[in-house]
């Protein structure tokens, strides 16, 4: 790692930005548009094991995603090492987050295997739906260290700065996640065909593939050691609750703007469906600036280079805003291919002002993504925490005023969602500027 003045940042700010997200772009993006691929397989075996398939990933996934602190905390933290220049510390944070990895990975089998059918039956699956989502659950749930692992890797990885190699190790896990499908969902030669099991199957044996590719680059990379002690883990612990309860809360407001939507009517949900999906999407673009930031904020703030760290933080804010002003233009483009592919025609009526709110908020949510990563960089995670309690507040209040006797009311729920948005971005940026609080970016604080 350089020294931080002569960091490229220094020099060159925005081609830095923009070579450090555009790997990261192309990761994030790299599984979903698998588990679109997923989705195409298992659509032929009928619309049971579609069902069963949905309800498995959203179990799994929501699990997973508790732990997602372990990368959040691992990234930062090694950031922070690295900008200090203490490389020793740097590998006891990623040893034993490695650890924590196989650990809670190992639990989460140990509680998924023998009770994958009572988490079917929560997600609603019912008789043979049930019995398929249940042996879908305990394969991918023996994959759960590998996911951990893969994740811990990918933060240590980020937190050096090194972008390129999750990238390569993302897109050939979904690969081989895709040919390991056509293999075990339908058979070849003496493989018999395993329909959704063959799925879950070939997913964990991807992520095993992957999370041995994270664990070697990182400890050839950075090194592995015993040396730590587990009291270590109070801080990553700390860091998991205030992230847990963050999550909770934005999990916590989709799922009531969800249900809002729905209960507006049928052609409601599926427009609300269509423009969550695109606007999801959309995300993953303020995401990888959000992970670049993280990166380069906590390496300058470990460094003590405050000043810094808050140019930082101003650049990305203006490429997040640019990026989200475009977005508008791009969304109200494609409006007519989104209409094709995802909308049906009863539903187009009450898509169309629905979608032009979700446009034009763009920018804002831009700003809320990119704040967010500034702030992991900053460890500032109880701050992130109350700021999503506040906006999911506001948010989910004006939800419930919502009239859903009125079949033009999406409009409001994309309203809510804004001001959701709106209230979180308000927050990420006025700890920068003018800097509320205890502000870890504030001029002179190192």
């Amino acid at each position: 790692m350089q020294a931080p003045e002569m960091h490229p940042f220094h020099q060159r700010p925005n081609r830095t930005l923009i070579a450090l997200s555009f790997p990261v772009l192309f990761s994030l993006i790299a599984e979903p548009l698998t588990g679109l691929i997923d989705t195409a397989f298992v659509k032929v075996l009928g619309s049971g094991a579609m069902s069963a398939l949905g309800a498995g990933t959203v179990a799994l996934t929501s699990l997973f995603w508790v732990f997602n602190f372990l990368m959040i905390g691992t990234q930062t933290e090694v950031a922070h090492a690295l900008g200090k220049g203490k490389q020793e510390r740097a590998i006891k944070v990623m040893s034993l987050s490695l650890v924590l990895a196989v650990l809670f990975g190992l639990l989460l089998t140990a509680i998924l295997v023998p009770f994958a059918t009572q988490a079917a039956t929560l997600m609603g699956a019912e008789d043979a739906v049930a019995t398929a989502a249940a042996d879908y659950i305990r394969l991918r749930a023996l994959g759960a260290p590998a996911v951990l692992l893969m994740s811990v890797g990918f933060g240590a990885m980020r937190g050096k700065q090194d972008m390129r190699t999750p990238l390569y190790i993302a897109v050939a896990v979904n690969v081989l996640n895709i040919l390991l499908d056509i293999v075990l969902i339908f058979g070849a030669g003496p493989i018999p065909a395993l329909g959704i099991s063959g799925s879950a199957l070939a997913s964990t044996l991807a992520q095993y593939v992957g999370a041995i590719w994270a664990v070697f680059v990182v400890v050839r990379g950075l090194g592995f050691t015993w040396q730590f002690r587990f009291s270590d883990a109070t801080d990553l612990l700390k860091v998991g609750r205030d992230l847990f309860f963050r999550t909770g809360l934005l999990m916590t407001f989709t799922l009531i703007a969800t249900r809002v939507a729905t209960q507006i009517g049928p052609d409601s949900g599926a427009a609300h469906a269509a423009i969550r999906q695109v606007w999801l999407f959309s995300s993953l673009i303020m995401e990888a600036f959000a992970t670049t930031a993280q990166s380069l904020v906590g390496y300058f703030l470990g460094s003590m280079d405050v000043v810094t760290a808050r140019r930082v933080a101003r650049y990305v804010v203006w490429w997040s805003l640019g990026t989200g002003f475009v977005a508008i233009v791009f969304m109200l483009l494609i409006t007519p291919i989104v209409i094709d592919l995802l909308v049906p025609a009863a539903a187009i009526a009450v898509f169309m002002p629905a979608w032009l709110v979700s446009s034009l908020s763009q920018p804002l949510n831009a700003l809320a993504f990119i704040t967010d990563g500034i702030h992991w960089g900053t460890s500032d995670y109880k701050y992130l925490r109350n700021g999503m309690f506040a906006a999911t507040c506001s948010g989910v209040i004006a939800l419930l005023l919502i009239d859903t006797t009125q079949p033009d009311s999406l409009i409001w729920v994309w309203f809510a969602t804004s001001l959701w948005m709106t209230v979180r971005a308000i927050f990420g940026v006025g700890r920068i500027w003018p800097g509320i609080g205890d502000n870890p970016l504030r001029l002179g604080k190192a």
